[in-house]
């Protein structure tokens, strides 16, 4: 058996002296593993860092068997980012999350579009805007999006500001006043309504982590991976002032 895909690379795990158990996202073939000879070390491995876009060919005798990857580089994105912590925390949570919530060999080629999407913004001024969004269309993917169209009390389509922890729906200023401590602040900028702020990055990030915990993560026994808490933990205190002396 064979196939031949564009794939980003999620993950990559040392097997043997030279070898390397790559987990590819390909838009045809989803999240799907294959051992990759001569991926273990040296350009190999260059080869397999993470985010990096490629142009796969699995082979294997039987379609459940593991099988073996060829791989050619499509695009690198990785290594363009090692100078900066902030974006490379951004990429290892998506890659990570992508391979933590989505089935084995179940395509989600909306998402995958999604994926390169974000890759591609890591280069530009809006990249932490559209990695928040990227979280929101992950989640919406996997059956559990948020509804921020109208207020799930009144139907109003105006004044959007609160989100519910329970429903994921959006409410109004009026219609939320009273429990506003209980809702989730929504920025503007997922709404298209305005650039967000760092305080619009932290909080759509409560929004999305709350979610991806309770429908995709928890129930597995699993948290959010160590580079999103690391980037929520970043952007969060950068909110704060500094300790006066």
């Amino acid at each position: 058996m064979e196939w031949t895909d564009d794939g980003i690379v999620l993950g990559r795990r040392v097997h043997g002296e030279h070898a390397a158990v790559v987990t590819l996202f390909t838009p045809t073939y989803g999240r799907h593993l294959g051992l990759a000879r001569g991926g273990g070390h040296g350009r190999g491995a260059a080869l397999y860092e993470i985010g990096n876009v490629v142009r796969a060919t699995w082979r294997a005798r039987l379609p459940e068997h593991l099988g073996n990857y060829s791989c050619e580089l499509a695009r690198t994105v990785g290594a363009l980012l090692l100078d900066d912590a902030e974006r490379l925390d951004a990429l290892s949570a998506a890659t990570s999350l992508l391979e933590m919530v989505l089935p084995e060999r179940e395509a989600h080629a909306d998402l995958y579009a999604a994926t390169l999407q974000l890759i591609h913004a890591f280069e530009t001024p809006d990249w932490a805007a559209a990695y928040v969004r990227w979280e929101c269309r992950c989640l919406a993917e996997l059956g559990f999006g948020l509804d921020l169209a109208r207020c799930a009390v009144t139907g109003a389509v105006a004044d959007l500001r609160y989100v519910s922890p329970r429903t994921g729906r959006a409410v109004s200023g009026a219609a939320g006043a009273e429990l506003a401590a209980k809702l989730f602040r929504l920025p503007a900028f997922l709404l298209g309504q305005a650039p967000a702020t760092t305080a619009d990055l932290v909080a759509g990030l409560e929004i999305s982590g709350h979610f991806l915990l309770r429908y995709a993560l928890a129930p597995n026994g699993q948290g959010l991976p160590p580079p999103r808490v690391r980037l929520y933990e970043r952007w969060r205190k950068s909110l704060s002032p500094e300790p006066t002396r």
